[in-house]
């Protein structure tokens, strides 16, 4: 898998399942996946719902600016700001977080019949740039960037009801085809990606590089 870097600091690859689908699985997705929600609900501090959020969507949790246990966001912030560092096990736990809640999020949006591992990949390949702070990262940016951030939530904020509504009309799909149209998978995942851009930005504090206005990643 190609590494994220400074200049594309989030790289995810979600490998399309070119085969015929588990069609009774993705009849009762939601139920079947409860276990593994539970535990990423514990994980995160957070229920477990289908919901709307800035850096994510579906049942992954409700997580907001206010609610991120799930992440080691205040106290990286804080080093960040006064000691210019960002702890390497907190960068650790971040990433390995977020792997796993995009395996889940996979499997919520019907992108793969497998069920989610709490540390394999999978299928789902996620990396994220540890920053050399003194050199990539400006002390007092992470007072700002989640308000700087604000017109992305607002993009997303559609774009990700867009996707909820592809996901659905991708369930009938997989139901009667057994197949997710291509289209739509690679609609789902540009979506889902944009969310974690936002996410590496304004939460994560991995850059300072302002994530771009479509699909294509970074400005």
């Amino acid at each position: 898998m190609e590494r994220a870097t400074s200049e594309k600091p989030t790289k995810l690859t979600i490998e399309y399942p070119d085969r015929q689908l588990d069609r009774f699985t993705t009849f009762f997705r939601p139920i079947v996946a409860i276990p593994i929600l539970i535990v990423l609900g514990t994980l995160s501090g957070a229920p477990v719902f289908w919901e709307s959020a800035p850096w994510g969507w579906g049942w992954i949790g409700q997580w907001d600016w206010q609610n991120a246990a799930a992440f080691v966001v205040v106290p990286t912030a804080l080093m960040i700001i006064f000691r210019k560092k960002y702890p390497r096990w907190w960068f650790d736990w971040n990433i390995n977080m977020a792997k796993f809640v995009a395996r889940v999020f996979s499997y919520m949006a019907l992108l793969t019949d497998t069920y989610p591992s709490t540390d394999d990949e999978q299928g789902v390949h996620l990396d994220l740039h540890y920053p050399e702070v003194s050199e990539e990262l400006t002390s007092w940016m992470p007072l700002i960037k989640w308000f700087l951030a604000i017109p992305h939530y607002i993009i997303l904020f559609f774009l990700n009801i867009a996707a909820t509504m592809v996901v659905i009309i991708a369930w009938f799909a997989i139901l009667f085809t057994g197949r997710y149209p291509r289209g739509m998978f690679d609609f789902v995942v540009n979506v889902y990606h944009w969310n974690l851009r936002v996410l590496a930005y304004a939460f994560l504090l991995i850059t300072d590089k302002y994530p771009a206005f479509d699909f294509s990643g970074w400005e």
